[in-house]
């Protein structure tokens, strides 16, 4: 299950794994200011490589954020029109918080962001200014090439070329859209085979009835987030971190309620819907 052809040879940047399957910890940058081009081009590699980042003690401001965002794609908007996430002044930055008198946590259970859209988000950027001073507020990650890899060939073969219904109206409500994505995707950049459903927002297979759909989606969702390829990365104050969702599923662990947890996040558009 561990991560296929990583590179070591970093020159600009320090990339830690976090675990054996997913993430990894970048130092020797300085997300404040303006990146030279060995920093931006070592950074996407690095995401490609180990599917989320994370970075500790860069204190952005909103406008740090979307200059990183940028690095990777253009910046997009939230498809959903209810969402327990607030806008601010900028439509692109929404902000993200809990505790205190808002209970509702954004995100707890898996998911791969809006994968609803018809051409779903590459990346989430999320930077946390303000976590729990007891611990709590994790955010788990899912490596959805190890979970694709770890099925029986028999499987593998059953899943090829089905396809499946993606809904955001049972997340954020009516009027926002729904898509369907086959079950089984390549990432546009590694080549490699991941499963594409989640918990969040599949509702179930086109081509099968839909007892058989229950069934096979409830193996899938339980399978995409066995401990084997996931993590949990522990926030601090000033922490941030960037996530591909073509390969990841993540979820929001909400045990530290009334506490505060609080940032920004912002999304990356993407270029192409999920194929085969």
């Amino acid at each position: 299950m561990h991560r296929q052809n990583v590179s070591t040879d970093y020159r600009s940047i320090t990339v830690a794994p976090y675990n054996p399957t997913i993430g990894a910890v970048i130092g020797n940058v300085d997300l404040t200011c303006p990146l030279m081009e060995i920093e931006v081009v070592e950074l996407q590699r690095a995401l490609t490589e180990h599917l989320v980042l994370f970075f500790r003690d860069q204190r952005l401001s909103l406008g740090d954020q979307l200059r990183f965002a940028e690095y990777f794609g253009k910046i997009g908007r939230h498809v959903g029109r209810k969402t327990n996430s607030e806008p601010t002044d900028d439509p692109r930055i929404r902000r993200f918080h809990s505790g205190g008198n808002k209970l509702d946590v954004s995100g707890n259970v898996w998911h791969s962001d809006q994968s609803c859209a018809p051409v779903p988000p590459l990346a989430s950027v999320l930077y946390l200014h303000t976590v729990p001073a007891n611990g709590g507020g994790d955010t788990a990650f899912a490596n959805m090439y190890a979970a694709y890899e770890a099925l029986s060939g028999r499987m593998k073969c059953y899943l090829d070329g089905l396809t499946a219904t993606h809904e955001g109206a049972r997340v954020f409500g009516e009027g926002t859209p729904s898509a369907v994505h086959p079950v089984v995707v390549r990432h546009p950049e590694s080549g490699r085979k991941l499963l594409y459903v989640n918990n969040c927002f599949t509702t179930r297979i086109n081509e099968i009835a839909r007892e058989e759909s229950d069934a096979i989606l409830r193996f899938l969702f339980e399978h995409c987030g066995r401990p084997e390829w996931s993590t949990r990365f522990r926030w601090k104050p000033h922490s941030h971190a960037i996530w591909d969702n073509s390969c990841t599923q993540h979820r929001a662990i909400a045990d530290y309620l009334p506490n505060i947890r609080s940032g920004y996040r912002v999304q990356i558009e993407g270029e192409l819907a999920p194929t085969r």
